[in-house]
């Protein structure tokens, strides 16, 4: 990933209603959820919500896909791990930095 890649993730998730949107998003899995389902779950407007699934949609940490009448957001999981591996790449001199059970914990190894 690229430094201005994850400056645009970074900036996206800076806001409190984007974070639960994604965090809601990456909970579901790669089923997804459509914006209805999203609205209700997080209780914000509809409005609203199109605002930052658009902000989310423009830094790539989510898709967007058609079902017949309905649009399905999904986390980018391949972003999100980027953005990740971005952050920790050199992490401590390439020394693990965390207790053996707080990494593996931390990692996402189904994603």
């Amino acid at each position: 990933m690229e430094e201005s890649e994850a400056v645009q993730s970074l900036a996206a998730l800076a806001q409190p209603a984007r974070l639960q949107v994604f965090r809601a998003l990456v909970v579901a899995g790669p089923q997804g959820m459509t914006p209805g389902r999203l609205a209700d779950a997080l209780g914000v407007p509809a409005s609203t919500l199109s605002f930052h699934l658009k902000e989310l949609l423009h830094a790539a940490l989510v898709s967007q896909q058609r079902d017949g009448r309905n649009l399905i957001y999904r986390a980018s999981f391949e972003r999100m791990n980027g953005l990740l591996a971005y952050l920790t790449d050199h992490c401590c001199q390439g020394q693990a930095c965390l207790p053996a059970a707080t990494t593996a914990a931390a990692s996402c190894a189904t994603c």
